[in-house]
């Protein structure tokens, strides 16, 4: 019988994966770190400033994602997926799908010419719809790998037959229109699982006016529109004419607590982003009105009352207790009525932006990723812990282990702290093999 592997697959490269990658990494053994999209960095790659010390995001993200792509123990496979997971702790034999890209990493320095020089334009879900990218593109300016990939379906190469400028210019010859899919297998000895979460889809949420009014746009957007390496350079830019808003709806609990109609649980991050954004908004916005309509405050964190608080006497964020009946457009405006509960009174602001705060949701590929590993999920797909208050990172299935957003809703510090748990788990597992082989 061979001799259990003190190796670790990681699948997702969020922050929760970085993590738990970095952690066992540094301990000395070696990490398969598998993501889906192109660079590394998850959701909090999308975001301006994090709660409550509005730190840069990519200030605290960035070094961890250089240190994860340049660590010697750490064996980073983007545009992948886990096809397969056979054997048992000890002993996992996993098959990995790596996606073509049709760019030789190997060729390629990221001098960014072949984007340049791209003339083709396409959707970007990483910019949330506002603002487009090239069909060979990075997924942002601080991506890691800095290495750009082919969108097959938006290349106008692949859909018409023409053009390969980006072929033609590149100084390494590193285009590869005829690159394939390969399938490569690892054996490990324990998997972590951070697949981190998604939003509440907009379309969901038609009484809101999501998606049919440009101007209603959900809290990754309106991130976006706040970064300094957004699509508006930071300045705040609404959707449909690129007007300065002068006054900013939030809505929370689109879609959470809502067990009628959406999702029955609280979402836990959403009151404290929508705080963060409006603070955000008004030292942007000089002389600019954000409202925020809530049903409840939940600010359970380490100096995170004293943030609303802040929000509410320093930054004049105006907060009306209810839920929001209805959202339409009125002219070029977005008008917003409600109920203040707390005053009996109707309430209708005359909005020019409206950011809406969805519900936090499993990835839709949970289920199908749960399947292949043999663990189970609870009825919204979050991933199930073994024991939620003894045992919070493990699963039924030994040796696989949960790090972050995949068994519900974190904020980033509890996300972190969760994928360093799940990292212990699998170092302890480790230690006990070494000292048995001595």
């Amino acid at each position: 019988m061979n001799a259990p592997s003190r190796r670790a697959l990681v699948i997702g490269a969020g922050i929760a994966g970085i993590q738990a990658a970095l952690d066992i990494a540094n301990a000395g053994h070696e990490v398969v770190l598998v993501e889906r999209l192109p660079s590394i960095g998850g959701r909090m790659a999308q975001l301006s400033e994090t709660f409550p010390t509005l730190d840069c995001a990519q200030c605290i993200l960035t070094p961890r994602t250089v240190e994860t792509g340049q660590h010697p123990n750490i064996r980073l496979f983007p545009s992948s997926e886990v096809l397969a997971v056979d054997g048992e702790i000890g002993d996992f034999r996993v098959r990995i799908l790596r996606h073509a890209t049709y760019v030789d990493e190997t060729r390629c320095t990221g001098c960014g010419l072949c984007q340049e020089k791209c003339p083709t334009h396409v959707y970007s879900d990483f910019q949330r719809g506002m603002g487009p990218r090239k069909a060979i593109y990075t997924l942002s300016p601080q991506a890691v790998p800095n290495k750009p990939v082919i969108d097959r379906q938006g290349c106008r190469f692949f859909q018409t037959g023409k053009c390969r400028i980006c072929e033609r210019l590149c100084p390494t010859g590193a285009i590869d229109f005829e690159q394939e899919e390969r399938i490569v297998e690892e054996r490990v000895g324990a998997i972590i699982v951070a697949t981190g979460f998604d939003l509440y889809p907009l379309s969901r949420l038609g009484e809101y006016g999501a998606g049919e009014i440009p101007d209603v746009i959900d809290g990754l957007a309106f991130e976006r529109l706040l970064s300094a390496s957004g699509p508006t350079a930071g300045k705040m830019r609404r959707p449909s004419d690129g007007r300065e808003p002068r006054e900013v709806v939030f809505v929370q609990c689109a879609g959470s607590r809502d067990p009628e109609l959406h999702k029955a649980y609280c979402s836990k991050i959403c009151c404290m982003y929508t705080t963060k954004q409006a603070m955000l908004y008004s030292h942007k916005v000089h002389g600019g009105q954000a409202y925020v309509f809530y049903i409840d405050i939940r600010a359970a964190g380490k100096r995170y009352e004293e943030f609303v608080q802040r929000a509410m006497e320093k930054d004049r964020v105006i907060y009306l207790r209810g839920k929001v009946a209805r959202i339409y457009r009125d002219g070029d405006r977005v008008t917003v009525q409600g109920v203040d509960t707390l005053t009996g009174r109707t309430v209708t602001v005359a909005a020019d932006l409206v950011v809406i705060a969805p519900a936090v949701v499993a990835q839709p590929e949970s289920a199908a990723l749960a399947t292949l590993l043999g663990i189970d999920v609870d009825g919204d797909g979050f991933f199930t812990e073994r024991d939620g208050n003894g045992r919070p990172v493990e699963t039924s299935r030994m040796g696989v282990f949960l790090a972050g957003v995949v068994s519900g809703p974190k904020d980033i510090a509890e996300t972190a702290a969760h994928a360093s748990g799940a990292a212990g788990k699998a170092l302890s597992w480790f230690a006990r093999w070494e000292r048995e082989a001595e």
